[in-house]
């Protein structure tokens, strides 16, 4: 089975038309993924390839369209190009014998400015080298020769291994040090007990992504693994002959799950797990605060990370407004949002996002930094919902 997108390496190639961007994914990927011409603005909007790029491990390449687009649609390319960073890991920064301007230098304080590891290739020395001021100003800029790179896409027959030995360089922890799951919070050989509620959000035949990959965190980590409905909940506590470790539950059920599972016993959620795993846990508790503070008229949004059908009772466009809106007893206005895409959350007096198991790390915590930055409280469903139940501080407590 294939590594999962959201848990892959993701590796931005920035930069102005020309400068041998899509080239380099090929390069990189052996195979024509890019289409590569000299006509300015070929690449018209991102490329995603994902492979094995050993020994780095699975990553997503992300192939985006010339900073410097000057064509008709060049500010909707630059939108979607600028969209990306909020989900890469490492960035690649591409210029050639013209150096760096005031294109690559707003790329570069953005990456700094959202904490995200970067160098920069200057490509094309097979057909005119770099002055010695224009390369000065580039490491000037970068301030660590091992992040600068010389070189030509089309004929530096080592252009693999110095691309792949830098970005090596470069890991962020997540990747060198993957987190765990829930596997961290208890021994192993501890028995856990998963309440994943058969309803119409799970899918037909299977269950739903954070499930999916909380039970293989835990067997991963040698625990004793019991899944039920949440209508069997009660009979698998009576069952057990040893109360079990933890109890991790859709948060859809929690208070019916809260008012089952003894005090004793630690309780979380799936969605409270991918708040640590995903994002910031300490950053989303301190957003849910806010939800005491909402008045008549202010506007929540709802943020999603992927695109689905909604349904009858959906989670993010049903139960979570009304969750709010009897917590609070208050008139708010309530706006969703999906996709990538990162909206202007300016006058929102609250954002909830997903669980944010179809996204990375990185996508998340870049929304995090906005929504701090832009001073606007941000949660995540897990933790608004237990917060509107008010059973939150016993949701976190296994993390303490």
């Amino acid at each position: 089975m294939k590594t999962l997108k959201s848990m892959r390496l993701h590796i931005g190639i920035f930069g102005r038309t020309n400068t041998g961007k899509s080239s380099l994914l090929n390069k990189i990927t052996s195979q024509n993924i890019s289409i590569v011409s000299e006509i300015a603005g070929t690449t018209t909007d991102v490329v995603e390839k994902s492979m094995e790029l050993l020994p780095v491990g699975p990553v997503t390449f992300l192939d985006t369209a010339g900073i410097d687009d000057t064509t008709a649609l060049g500010e909707k390319r630059l939108e979607k190009t600028m969209s990306v960073i909020n989900r890469t890991d490492v960035a690649v920064v591409m210029c050639d014998f013209d150096g760096i301007g005031g294109f690559e230098k707003d790329l570069i304080k953005k990456f700094e400015e959202l904490k995200i590891p970067y160098f920069v290739i200057v490509n094309k020395i097979d057909e005119k080298l770099i002055s010695d001021e224009k390369f000065e100003e580039i490491l000037k800029l970068v301030q660590d020769g091992s992040r600068v790179l010389k070189t030509s896409v089309k004929t530096d027959k080592e252009l693999v291994f110095k691309f792949k030995d830098t970005i090596v360089k470069m890991l962020p922890d997540d990747f060198v040090n993957p987190p765990k799951i829930a596997g961290d919070l208890i021994p192993p050989k501890s028995t856990v007990i998963l309440v994943i509620p058969v309803d119409k959000e799970a899918p037909k035949g299977r269950i739903i992504l954070p499930q999916v990959q909380t039970l293989r965190d835990l067997l991963d980590s040698d625990c004793l693994i019991y899944v039920v409905k949440d209508s069997e909940l009660k009979e698998a506590l009576d069952n057990l002959k040893i109360p079990p470790a933890l109890v991790i539950t859709d948060s859809q059920a929690f208070k019916k799950v809260s008012e089952i599972v003894p005090e004793n016993i630690p309780l979380t959620s799936f969605s409270i797990l991918f708040a640590r795993l995903k994002g910031n846990l300490q950053a989303f508790i301190d957003g849910a605060g806010a939800i005491e503070n909402l008045k008549d008229g202010d506007r929540v949004l709802i943020l999603e990370s992927c695109t689905h059908h909604a349904i009858e009772d959906d989670i993010g466009r049903v139960k979570i407004p009304a969750l709010l809106r009897k917590k609070t007893g208050k008139n708010l206005v309530i706006d969703n949002f999906a996709g990538h895409d990162f909206p202007d959350i300016s006058g929102y007096a609250l954002v909830i996002h997903c669980g944010a198991c179809m996204t990375n790390r990185r996508e998340v915590l870049s929304r995090i930094l906005i929504a701090q930055e832009k001073h606007v409280p941000i949660t995540n469903y897990g933790i608004a919902i237990s917060y509107c139940l008010g059973i939150l501080p016993r949701a976190v407590e296994i993390f303490a």
